[in-house]
């Protein structure tokens, strides 16, 4: 979509550079309508509302957490919450994105892509996907890693891919 009438809307970097056309980078949100933080919580505050690095006269930028990309249109794509980042080899990866991207091939039903210890060391991860095929559809690992390959940056293909033939679900439908 686009900002409403009177509002800025931003995709920024980390260092608050805007990011180029189909680029991932959080959303900031300008203009008069932007509050002037939260009541009685200034630690969050100061975390959400900074200064807005494209207006004049102290105006803030609200920092919503919120990863975005522009397509070629200009429209604002949303990609998933900031928060759900994981470091993969490097590269801020959003495992939610990686699992649309699976989501979008024809023969996949079901797909959801996780970030796992890479061993002991808890502090390197990769990303592992589950796939379930779609009816009549036949999946190989090797088929999907390199349709994965076709469509994403290698850091972004997972390490591991488990085929499955169903998710599994929690009681409330949720995946487990």
């Amino acid at each position: 979509g686009a900002p409403l009438p009177g509002a800025s809307a931003y995709v920024l970097d980390d260092v608050l550079n805007p990011v180029g056309t189909q680029v991932a980078g959080e959303l900031y949100i300008g203009g008069d309508s932007v509050a002037l933080g939260y009541i009685g919580q200034p630690a969050l505050t100061a975390e959400r509302f900074v200064p807005d690095p494209f207006a004049e006269n102290g105006a803030r930028a609200y920092r919503s957490g919120d990863r975005m990309r522009r397509n070629h249109q200009g429209l604002l794509e949303f990609i998933g919450r900031a928060d759900d980042q994981v470091k993969v080899r490097g590269y801020r990866v959003e495992p939610a994105e990686v699992a649309r991207v699976l989501l979008n091939l024809p023969s996949v039903a079901q797909a959801s892509v996780l970030a796992l210890p890479v061993d002991e060391d808890e502090s390197r991860l990769q990303l592992v996907a589950y796939c379930v095929a779609a009816a009549g559809a036949s999946l190989t690992v090797d088929n999907l890693r390199e349709q994965l390959a076709a469509r994403l940056p290698d850091y972004m293909v997972p390490a591991q891919i488990m085929l499955l033939v169903s998710l599994p679900l929690t009681a409330n439908g949720k995946l487990d």
